[in-house]
């Protein structure tokens, strides 16, 4: 599978890190000292920019004005420190949901979700999503084991205070009730003791 691509722009020692670990990322990743160096990529046409996701500080304004860049292809960084590897989730949930718009549909179990229009099909049924929904969807989609409600919370949240879980648990089970009412399935998120699961 050809990798997507992350630009990361005037923050060299982030780059730095994931260049120390790029043989284990999902992603290919580059450096640019400034909008400048990228902008002559974009003219000459070496960015694929539909497959691209942009890292940047929050004072940076660039890409926010750039008509070809959709907004959701941009991380800001406004804290420091990072955690590297809620970051690096944060971007792979990102890529994937750049790459299922680009295919414009994602096909999980007996359904097709559109992450365009937030809504889920199954036979001649539909559900409409909040976008924590398909948050939540397509990053237990793409895990093997049972996520935490504290991961979920970190990943998908991006909360830290332990006193948040509930809100996780609520989500959760509002999501279950949606599908049960809705399509009449109990099984589409699957809850064990150490969390929960898209099977």
């Amino acid at each position: 599978m050809i990798k997507q691509e992350i630009y990361i722009i005037d923050c060299e020692a982030l780059y730095d890190i994931l260049a120390e670990i790029k043989n284990n990322l999902p992603f290919d990743i580059y450096h640019y000292i400034d909008e400048n160096e990228i902008s002559k990529n974009f003219e000459s046409n070496k960015i694929d920019i539909k497959k691209s996701l942009f890292l940047k500080e929050e004072k940076n304004n660039y890409f926010h004005k750039n008509s070809k860049i959709d907004k959701k292809q941009i991380i800001q960084i406004t804290d420091m420190p990072i955690d590297i590897y809620s970051l690096i989730e944060k971007i792979s949930i990102q890529l994937i949901k750049l790459r299922y718009n680009y295919q414009s549909k994602v096909i999980l179990k007996n359904y097709i979700l559109n992450l365009n229009s937030r809504e889920i099909y199954k036979d001649n049924l539909k559900l409409k999503l909040t976008e924590k929904e398909v948050d939540t969807i397509i990053f237990l989609l793409n895990k093997k084991t049972p996520q935490s409600i504290k991961i979920l919370l970190l990943e998908v949240w991006g909360y830290l205070n332990d006193v948040e879980t509930h809100t996780v648990e609520t989500h959760i089970h509002r999501l279950r009730k949606k599908f049960l009412k809705t399509f009449n399935d109990s099984t589409f998120i699957l809850s064990y003791d150490d969390g929960y699961l898209i099977d």
